[in-house]
């Protein structure tokens, strides 16, 4: 049985949950959105008072596999239903900026045009400096593709280090030309 499967999760009261036997879903409503997810076959949700507890039904392996998985992916809507979800990425580069344009986020990054970026359904984009990018959102998953997304446009690269990278995100620079000896 799954360590993390086992655990129960805390739902505050903030949080609504509704689990539909019938067609197999978990629906949870809170203060910053609303979420829902298709619980996996061979496992079940029951809520326990102010918990949610996560049961594998078989001891086949393809059902163990997904019991810490269906967990995780609960603890984080009820996380992101109550406090929501942020990425934060930095843009480093002479004359790289990002700025707003109207929903899109439009980004300068040293190609011949700039890129326009369109938001998903339910992410918020923010540029508080013209070299930062605020990602928010209530579903941990597209604030990651979204950002992940938007890194891949112009990841830094390693000589200088230019390029969209995570805050914080250490970037291991290499000596190039100069410092090779041969």
């Amino acid at each position: 049985m799954s360590r993390i499967g086992k655990k129960p999760i805390v739902i505050d009261k903030a949080v609504k949950v509704a689990i539909s036997d019938k067609d197999a879903t978990i629906l949870i409503e809170g203060p910053k959105g609303k979420l829902s997810l298709s619980i996996f076959d061979g496992l079940t949700v029951k809520q326990d008072q102010d918990k949610l507890i996560v049961e594998c039904l078989s001891q086949a392996k393809p059902f163990k596999q997904k019991h810490g998985l269906l967990r995780s992916l609960i603890a984080n809507m009820v996380q992101g239903v109550l406090k929501g979800f942020k990425k934060e990425l930095e843009i480093v580069g002479v004359g790289y900026k990002a700025q707003m344009k109207g929903n899109n986020l439009v980004l300068n990054l040293g190609f011949s045009h700039p890129v326009e970026m369109i938001p998903p359904q339910g992410i918020k984009i923010t540029v508080p400096a013209p070299t930062k990018v605020l990602i928010e959102g209530v579903d941990k998953q597209a604030v990651g593709q979204f950002a992940a997304k938007i890194r891949d446009i112009y990841p830094p690269e390693p000589y200088k280090g230019k390029g969209v990278r995570y805050a914080g995100e250490y970037v291991r620079k290499k000596l190039g030309k100069a410092m090779a000896k041969g």
